[in-house]
């Protein structure tokens, strides 16, 4: 893929090569034409303003030779015309007066155009001398400007001439960023590699150690960061050195040997002092960690000098181990007494002899006290070997991550450098455009502050026009003043003086004469004039447009700046072929190692499809040995069945003398056979006799004993529910009947107060609805022959006069009011039996007399200390005894409830009573 996009970005580069060169080319041959345009132009433009320079001076002093000859014409014809008009006043005016008077009011306004006149001449003069010094400060300024150009032109150069070199070095630690951030990819991938195979090595650590070996190191190692943390335990952090498995070396050939002596002591850790491992203990058993660990303390461990036997078959295994001189005590504690020998015999004899644990190199060992072990050891699992990996991998480990900080390091510094490439570029750029903002502006200033000359000079050739022709008129004003003032006072002739009709004939003639020069000055000033602006127009319109023209075009054309972009390209593309042909080399590492792998992999399928071809034999041949035991499982079932009929059959039989297995158990089968024949033939005999029956009386009697015992059991159930159905009944019967009793009393007092004078009771009701005298409360005893299903409800025998004789005992034999009273009479018992929270009346009083509502009101009145009693009324009697009033009005169709004082309530009901 990273080939691939620098294979694109070599040919964007390449065209783009191309195309900058093809430009280049082009600029330099349109730069080459735009020169040579140029100097011809320059030459024709020179030729051009040396015609001007022949041709402006000749048209200049025609054009003053005109002007004058026009004024001089001018001032003729006037006296003429004035010399004319003095002629005519004889026969205008009739007096002398009143040509006086004329010619003074003549006067007056001569004199006054005279001095408009003057003070035209006089602006027009001021705005001439004013624009001759403005275009002077133009030209000067023009001048100016045009040499700061260059200057500016030079310093946009040298800008993008930088800017192009910061771009190159922005550009190149873009590319060192980008081959950093390939080699951190690979970095990182490697470190992830080794991560996972350390912690596969750790997986395989611990399974060899155990788990709580494998904790217990786990957590010495937080015991110590702790300590490292916590600042003030650096010695016993120092005083630490780790497993005997970490501080030993040995050959591949002895690992084996050193693994079978060591044991589980290669994971005892070796500290420094017992105040070191005590200390270390203290904290991980306060921290409560988990495993197990054993302290070797170098200060309390005691070896003495051993003296080893002299012999060619054994060697001290201390001498094949590598360790630190420091750990000596340590690995002489373990491996001091243990000989490595070549053959076990001589493992057995050394041991005997000189009283030392002896082991071979296959790890088979012989205690100095002569107990024996040995058998199989897996060299592949071996912990030395492990630990060796371990080791190799954690070094590793540590070089990538230290490589990976060295990369990062010069990725910041690469990084930290296209942030200061890029800043300076900004910078740069800012500069240079303020520059050619400037330069964009001087160049504008140029052209206004030009076309403000050429405005005027446009303007300069108007206004001396009109100067020259406000001079001509002031003289002829002044002509025609003189004359005025010299008629004045004068006598009034009707026609001209000899000397004044001399002068007007030399004037005509002269005149004529002017005329004629005018024409004949007039005519070559024009041809002058035609020939002048055809140059100048040549000039302006087209040579010197042309020319600028060209020398924008010529700044424009930056060969330098093509050149700079054209090496950048170049320089980028040869970096990109850098990077493409070491990425072909890393292609072809890598598909030579695809071919290899290619090659294992297909060797692999090779295997592993022979594997499969023995798996499907093997499958097949299971599945033969399947159906054979589907064979025998049938035939088992069958056999099986067999059996369990002549079991069926033996038990058929009734009952069996207990020997009559083991009598017949030696018995040939066709002995058997001829026996069993002859006893059916004995059977038969005895068809007709139920062989089962005694079994059968068995079962039977063993089914009634059991049925007996469970009627017994449900006898007693039964009695004991139906004293329970009776105690029940009685309760309920005294419920009843104690509510019955309360609720009655409270009716016989209630409507005794509801209708003095009156009496009232409640009767209990049994079937077909007659009346039956309840027992005292006596207790249960009194209650014996009493069913609550006896009860069928409660009458109601009221008397309103007090006699007992007059007892009503249907509803229906009362009147409206009565039935309301006995109604509340009830609702109130039962109120002062069960209390209701509250209770909502309706117009409870319109059937009643005012001295029953007023008993009414009187029972609510004493019940409402414990209930809340809500009452709809059209009377006053409840009103004079209730606490809160409200009153319903029909207003807008609309129904409002309102709270309202006694007093509104009393003359509501007033009204209401009195519109009844």
């Amino acid at each position: 893929m990273e080939l691939q996009q620098l294979q694109q970005e070599k040919t964007k580069l390449e065209n783009r090569e191309r195309d900058l060169d093809e430009e280049m080319s082009g600029d330099k041959n349109s730069k080459k034409r735009a020169e040579q345009e140029l100097d011809k132009l320059n030459a024709t433009i020179k030729q051009k303003e040396e015609e001007l320079c022949r041709v402006k001076p000749e048209y200049e002093q025609l054009k003053k030779k005109e002007e004058v000859i026009a004024k001089e014409l001018g001032l003729k014809e006037q006296k003429r015309k004035e010399l004319y008009a003095k002629q005519g006043r004889g026969s205008q005016f009739t007096t002398k007066d009143e040509r006086d008077k004329w010619i003074t009011s003549e006067l007056k306004m001569l004199s006054k155009r005279i001095k408009d006149k003057s003070d035209d001449i006089t602006r027009l003069t001021k705005e001439l001398e004013q624009d001759a010094k403005k275009k002077i400060e133009l030209e000067d300024d023009v001048e100016k400007t045009s040499g700061e150009i260059e200057s500016y032109k030079n310093n946009i150069d040298e800008y993008n001439k930088k800017y192009y070199e910061l771009k190159k070095n922005r550009d190149q630690q873009h590319s060192d960023r980008n081959e950093l951030w390939r080699k951190e990819s690979n970095l990182q991938q490697s470190l992830s590699a080794k991560n996972e195979e350390l912690s596969k090595c750790e997986g395989e650590f611990r399974s060899m150690a155990g788990r709580e070996i494998f904790n217990g190191r786990n957590s010495i190692l937080q015991v110590l960061d702790s300590f490292r943390n916590r600042g003030g335990y650096e010695h016993i952090a120092n005083g630490y050195h780790g497993l005997i498995l970490e501080n030993i070396r040995c050959d591949e050939g002895t690992q084996t040997a050193v693994e079978v002596t060591a044991g589980k002591r290669l994971y005892y850790h070796i500290v420094e002092t017992d105040e070191v491992g005590s200390t270390i203990l203290k904290e991980f058993n306060r921290q409560k960690l988990p495993g197990e660990v054993n302290f070797m303390p170098l200060n309390r461990l005691m070896v003495g000098n051993v003296q080893y036997p002299k012999d060619p078959n054994v060697i001290e295994m201390v001498r094949v181990i590598k360790y630190e001189d420091k750990y000596d005590k340590a690995v002489r504690h373990i491996f001091g007494r243990t000989l490595i020998c070549r053959e076990l015999e001589a493992a057995v004899k050394t041991a005997k002899s000189h009283r030392f644990d002896c082991v071979t190199l296959d790890g088979d060992k012989v205690a100095s006290k002569g107990v024996l072990t040995g058998g199989y050891y897996n060299s592949s699992r071996s912990s030395l070997e492990i630990q060796k990996r371990r080791s190799a991998l954690h070094k590793e480990k540590a070089d990538l991550e230290s490589q990976m900080t060295n990369l990062k390091r010069e990725l910041h510094t690469v990084e930290e450098k296209i942030k200061e490439f890029g800043a300076d570029m900004q910078k740069n750029e800012t500069r240079n455009s303020k520059i050619k903002d400037t330069f964009d502006k001087v160049k504008t200033d140029i052209r206004l502050n030009k076309e403000k000359v050429s405005l005027i000079d446009r303007s300069k050739q108007s206004k001396e026009r009109s100067l020259n022709q406000l001079k001509s008129n002031l003289e002829a004003l002044q002509s025609t003043k003189e004359g005025f003032e010299a008629e004045l006072h004068q006598d009034l002739l009707s026609s001209l003086s000899v000397h004044d009709q001399r002068e007007v004939d030399i004037l005509t003639d002269q005149i004529r004469q002017l005329t004629k020069e005018n024409k004949e000055t007039f005519t070559r000033r024009m041809q002058k004039e035609a020939e002048k602006n055809k140059l100048e127009n040549t000039l302006n319109n087209n040579l010197v447009r042309r020319r600028d023209e060209l020398t924008q075009a010529l700044q424009e054309i930056s060969v330098e700046d093509r050149k700079r972009e054209l090496d950048q390209c170049r320089s980028e593309l040869k970096t990109i072929e850098v990077k493409i042909k070491t990425l072909d080399k890393s292609v072809s590492l890598a598909e030579r190692k695809l071919s290899d792998q290619s090659s294992k992999l297909k060797g692999a399928q090779e295997l592993c499809e022979r594997y499969k071809t023995e798996e499907r034999e093997c499958q097949e041949k299971i599945n033969d040995d399947a159906k054979d035991l589907e064979k025998l499982a049938t035939k088992q079932n069958t056999l099986q069945q067999k059996i369990n009929d002549c079991v069926k059959k033996i038990r058929e039989l009734g009952s069996i003398p207990t020997d009559a297995f083991d009598k017949f158990h030696n018995t040939a089968l066709k002995q058997l056979y001829s026996q069993l024949e002859k006893a059916n033939q004995q059977l038969k005999q005895y068809s007709h006799v139920n062989k089962k029956a005694l079994d059968q009386f068995m079962s039977f009697s063993d089914q009634k004993e059991k049925l007996v015992a469970r009627k017994e059991e449900l006898d007693v159930g039964h009695e004991k529910i139906r004293e329970l159905m009776d105690h029940l009944e009685l309760r309920k019967t005294e419920a009843i009947l104690f509510t019955f009793r309360q609720v009655a009393k409270n009716f016989t007092e209630v409507f005794r107060k509801l209708v003095p004078g009156g009496h009232g009771q409640l009767v209990m009701q049994t079937g077909n609805r007659e009346e039956t005298d309840l027992p005292e409360d006596g207790g249960g005893s009194s209650l014996q022959g009493f069913n609550s299903d006896t009860f069928t409800g409660v009458g109601i025998r009221v008397s309103f006069s007090g006699n007992i004789s007059a007892e009503m005992k249907e509803m229906n034999q009362l009147s409206g009011g009565q039935k309301s009273l006995v109604a509340l009479a009830l609702i109130f018992a039962i109120q002062k039996c069960d209390p209701a929270p509250f209770y909502l009346f309706d117009e409870i009083d319109q059937a009643l007399d005012a001295q029953h509502r007023k008993a009414v009101a009187d029972m609510i009145h004493e019940l409402a200390g414990d209930a809340q009693f809500i009452t709809t009324t059209f009377r006053p009697e409840l009103l004079e005894k209730a606490d809160k009033f409200y009153g319903v009005v029909f207003r807008n169709k609309v129904s409002h409830v309102e709270c309202v004082t006694r007093e509104k309530a009393y003359d509501f009901v007033e009204d209401d009573q009195t519109h009844g």
